[in-house]
This record gives C-alpha cells, sequence and structure tokens, in this order.
C-alpha cells in the first residue's frame, strides 16, 4: 500500500502596528488562531488602526461612516487565500468590555471570523450567518475560548 503524503498548509502573516496597541496578545497567540481558521495556504496581513482610520475604512469601502471592529478584504480564495483584516483597536476594546470578555478573547473570535470571510463565509441571511458562527463557535471552543454566541445554541 502506498501512503499518500499529505503537505501541511503554508502560511505567511504580515502584522501592521501591532507595537502602537501594547495591550495586544502577541503575535505567536494570534498566528495560531489565523492557522486554526484558515487551515490552506494562505497570505494575510493583519493591521491594527485608531477609530480615525478604521471610520475611514470602513466609509470608503462599505460607505458606513462609522468604525467597525474588524474588515475583511480577500482577494484570492485560491489556491491560496490572500486577504487583508484591519482591526480597528479601540472598538476591539470597547466590545470586550461591552461583552464581559478580555481583550485576547475578543481577538480571538473576530480573526476567527475575519479569516472566515477571506474563505468566503458571509452572514447576509440568516442561513448565511448560522452557518458562519456555526463554524465560528467551533474554531474559538477548540482555541479554548468560551462559546463566542452563548445566546446561541452551537454547542
Amino acid at each position: 500500500m502506498v501512503k499518500k503524503e499529505t503537505k501541511s498548509p503554508v502560511f505567511n502573516f504580515s502584522f501592521q502596528q501591532l507595537s502602537k496597541f501594547e495591550d495586544l496578545p502577541s503575535r505567536s497567540k494570534m498566528v495560531r488562531w489565523l492557522k486554526k481558521a484558515l487551515a490552506s495556504d494562505s497570505m494575510v496581513t493583519v493591521r491594527f488602526v485608531d477609530e480615525e482610520e478604521g471610520r475611514e475604512l470602513n466609509n470608503s469601502y462599505r460607505k458606513k461612516d462609522y468604525a467597525t471592529n474588524i474588515l475583511t478584504f480577500d482577494y484570492v480564495r485560491e489556491p491560496v487565500v490572500e486577504a487583508d483584516l484591519v482591526v480597528c483597536v479601540p472598538v476591539l476594546r470597547k466590545e470586550a468590555l461591552d461583552q464581559n470578555k478580555s481583550l485576547e478573547e475578543h481577538l480571538a473570535h473576530l480573526l476567527v471570523h475575519g479569516a472566515l470571510h477571506a474563505l468566503g463565509y458571509d452572514h447576509m441571511n440568516d442561513e448565511e450567518a448560522e452557518v458562519m458562527e456555526r463554524k465560528e463557535t467551533e474554531i474559538v471552543m477548540d482555541l479554548g475560548f468560551k462559546p463566542p454566541y452563548p445566546d446561541r445554541n452551537y454547542v
């Protein structure tokens, strides 16, 4: 019997402006979270921004005049996932506090969420949202965090 070789995914992650926000988790933790979500060859840049830049990007690309927690710019899905994720740190901090989560726990969820968008998942309707949220819950819990949607029965 011939054993089929399985190739490990190749990841290339870049983090921009990480040192500007001292309360963010280590690069190695974020890499682990992204690898778990992507699980295939990927080139992803994660940019951390302030509220002003977050609002400008959301307004420019989504025509929404406010800073949102994460934006995903997915360019290519095959053969290699190529995407940019933009995390607005002030929104991340506020949401973590409002949701009674640690910054680390909320960022892990947002990076998983953004990575799933890069893979083609979406939440434009109830059916898509349920599929995406179930996948997010599975990954986030596998990373050792609590379910990101405690009001849903995805566990």
